[in-house]
């Protein structure tokens, strides 16, 4: 029940117009009411909260300190009641409005070619994407799930399935390939590691170690110093675009690139792969089972990565780099929850 010092949506739509225009006619005009409607919700808004809100100063409206400090917050307020406005409508006549939080560039490069295969297999259902970069907290945001990165154990209360793990490979723009005399095939050049390592190697600084590891595996005999010399960039998605653009040599996982690969956007350097410890994760609390959207979603995801049926991973090409497991300690051993969308009551 609203207080009785609340303002009513009226009030706050006049205060805001008048606020920005200095006028309570041109407030009227905009609000297609006459300006005596307006003059009455700034005087009923002013006497529910016992401020003044305005100086009047020569047939103009000013802020007065009070009104200054409440003109943010309502415009938050009607910010926020037309966004909620927006996605409630997005419900279309559907009952469920699935919305997912995905890591920015697993959406960016994995999930957003793949969706439209999702939307024309559902097309009862309707869905709301948004980045979040680390794990979603589900009491504090409304995310019915989640795609994420990154081996961190899922909070307590919420349920996950390993979607596919990080098996991370050596690729170029085609025209760096060709040259360095690789070579711009989609399949890919052959290099040999003491080559590769005078390529020039971009670094993400997230994950400073890739490339070191990438030779630790196979036992290559590399100068740290030289390894860690090339163009370095904050994060996976500016790593990914600074490789499309030639600037050097990217350890990218191998998932995210494929399109690239195939398209002739990349070219693979060595046929070689390192395991990472960035699996792609679905997670989500289990109230998300009640809804159909994120049935169907499961269902998609677990028929695109293999894992509805328990598909094994690629098999490992000879001399693979192996590594950790894709999952952190105690996430390894936390078993994902067996949760079907058939035993979800479809």
């Amino acid at each position: 029940m609203r207080s009785g010092y609340t303002p009513s949506l009226p009030e706050l739509e006049a205060f805001v117009r008048c606020a920005r225009l200095g006028s309570a006619t041109q407030a009227a005009q905009e609000l297609h009411l006459t300006q005596s409607a307006v003059s009455r919700s700034l005087a009923s808004l002013e006497m529910r909260l016992g401020a003044r809100l305005f100086h009047r100063v020569r047939q103009r409206l000013t802020l007065s300190d009070a009104g200054r400090a409440l003109l943010q917050d309502a415009e938050r307020i009607l910010r926020d009641l037309d966004a909620s406005t927006l996605r409630v409508m997005a419900f279309g006549g559907r009952r469920d409005l699935l919305r997912v939080a995905v890591a920015p560039c697993l959406g960016q490069t994995w999930l957003m070619p793949r969706l439209a295969r999702f939307s024309a297999a559902t097309p009862q259902a309707a869905f709301e994407l948004a980045e979040r970069a680390g794990p979603v907290d589900f009491l504090a945001e409304p995310f019915d799930c989640a795609l994420q990165r990154g081996a961190a154990r899922p909070a307590a209360g919420t349920r996950w399935r390993l979607l596919f793990e990080e098996r991370l490979t050596a690729v170029a723009a085609p025209d760096l390939a060709r040259r360095s005399g690789l070579g711009g095939r989609s399949g890919g050049a052959r290099l040999s590691d003491a080559d590769l390592a005078r390529l020039p190697l971009i670094q993400q600084a997230e994950r400073p170690n890739l490339w070191l590891d990438w030779f630790q595996a196979a036992d290559a005999q590399a100068d740290p110093t030289e390894i860690a010399r090339g163009p370095r960039f904050q994060d996976l998605g500016l790593t990914l675009a600074a490789a499309r653009a030639g600037l050097g040599a990217a350890l990218l996982p191998e998932a995210f690139v494929l399109d690239d690969l195939e398209s002739g956007a990349l070219t693979r350097l060595s046929p070689r792969r390192l395991e990472g410890d960035q699996p792609c994760l679905l997670v989500w609390p289990q109230a998300a089972e009640a809804l159909e959207g994120f049935r169907l979603f499961h269902d998609w995801l677990c028929a695109e990565t293999g894992a509805e049926t328990g598909a094994q991973p690629p098999e490992e090409t000879a001399g693979e780099a192996k590594g950790a497991s894709g999952l952190a300690p105690g996430l390894a051993d936390h078993e994902a929850d067996p949760f079907t969308a058939a035993a979800g009551g479809r």
